[in-house]
């Protein structure tokens, strides 16, 4: 018995031990990650990565009178090369959760056939989730956006989205409207099954525009929203019109997060985890009415719903639907490893050889390119942040609510 009893000890003694061992080194992990030296080095490889790609997608440029559609699969791939290192920080550099709540028998349907899907606009990485929806069922390379024009100048992300034919607007109906409609009709062909993302809110949600939305929904006589903005209408009905037919479905979707979790791209950069749940509805589109004032007002009762979901969710907590968690891929790692891999070694290479040289005209220029880099680095975080969001939607803006 005094042996069975010293080997219980030792074995309880074991277990404990390991379970120190496991939590001391997940501690040491968790320091490393929060480490501004590695933010940068994520940062040098997704920038230099990027301008890589950009280069390559220039001359993919030759393709397009001669093969359209081989131009489109070419780009498809190298546009994922950029937006899976994105969300490779959060499956992987972060070990998000990100937990599906959704009707079993659509869920073989997801990523095998294109759709409008409709996102809340709440939180700062919500378009990271959505990417991280369009990477689980494949997607997420050919995935498109209604972006602002301003975005299409952007380096890496903005030129990426030109050559992936992403529909951009000036925020001015207007001037949009033709353009918006010719190039949603340029997708009718598209050679690969795409979801285009589209949040309807039009603007990222604060108090400041929740209060002057709800100004205008009660001026137009219309329900007032309690976690979201007014839709804007006209976009999402131009989107159906010129998609119908092409598309079969829109994919309703709320994002919400765990315990009053407020996740932030800073928060991911530095490796912390996050409990997200998605519902998603399939809508057919054989639903949603043809005409445009119909459409409209179809779109202001998906809200009201939406709205309620929102509600259910605070008071328990959870979605109507079964929860379901789609498996992780391993591409967005391996792409980012072999980016990694490639571009790492001349970096460390040219470091030491400053370093041997003592120049310090040399070490100082190093110097100034890291504090450029730091700068680059919180540029590119902060315009994820929502407090440096755009004013659109703001009281100065609110006459321009459709």
């Amino acid at each position: 018995m005094a042996t069975t009893g010293l080997r219980c000890c030792l074995l309880n003694f074991g277990s404990e031990g390991t379970l120190l061992l496991s939590q001391q080194i997940m501690d040491i992990v968790g320091f490393l990650k929060s480490q501004f030296i590695f933010h940068l080095l994520i940062c040098y490889i997704f920038i230099v990565s990027g301008l890589i790609i950009n280069f390559i997608q220039l001359f993919t440029l030759i393709l397009w009178p001669i093969n359209k559609q081989l131009f489109r699969r070419i780009n498809c791939r190298l546009a994922y090369c950029i937006s899976s290192q994105m969300v490779m920080l959060l499956e992987w550099w972060s070990g998000t959760d990100c937990t599906l709540y959704t009707d079993p028998e659509n869920y073989h349907k997801y990523g095998k056939e294109n759709a409008i899907v409709i996102l809340n606009h709440n939180f700062e990485i919500d378009f990271l989730c959505g990417w991280n929806f369009c990477e689980r069922f494949g997607v997420l390379g050919s995935s498109k956006v209604l972006a602002k024009k301003e975005l299409s100048y952007m380096p890496i992300i903005g030129w990426m989205w030109y050559f992936l034919e992403i529909v951009f607007c000036k925020r001015k109906w207007e001037e949009d409207r033709k353009t918006v409609m010719q190039k949603l009709l340029n997708l009718r062909d598209y050679p690969e099954n795409f979801w285009f993302l589209i949040h309807c809110e039009g603007t990222r949600f604060t108090e400041q525009k929740h209060q002057a939305s709800m100004q205008v929904a009660e001026a137009k006589g219309l329900p007032k929203l309690k976690y979201h903005l007014l839709p804007r209408t006209k976009g999402f009905a131009v989107t159906v019109q010129c998609l119908r037919n092409v598309v079969s479905a829109v994919y309703d979707s709320t994002l919400n997060f765990r315990n009053n979790e407020n996740p932030t791209l800073l928060g991911v950069l530095n490796g912390k985890k996050y409990h997200a749940d998605l519902y998603v509805r399939r809508i057919p589109l054989e639903e949603i009415p043809e005409d445009e004032q119909e459409c409209s007002n179809w779109l202001h009762r998906l809200y009201q719903e939406k709205d309620a979901f929102q509600e259910e969710y605070y008071r328990t907590g959870t979605y109507p639907a079964v929860p379901i968690v789609p498996p992780r891929r391993p591409w967005t790692l391996l792409n980012w490893l072999f980016w990694a891999l490639l571009l790492l070694y001349p970096l460390f290479k040219l470091l030491i050889n400053m370093i041997n040289s003592g120049s310090s005209l040399t070490l100082a220029s190093f110097g100034f390119v890291i504090v450029m880099a730091s700068v680059g680095v919180r540029w590119m975080i902060g315009v994820t942040e929502i407090n440096k969001g755009s004013t659109y939607g703001n009281n100065d803006n609110k006459q321009k609510q459709k």
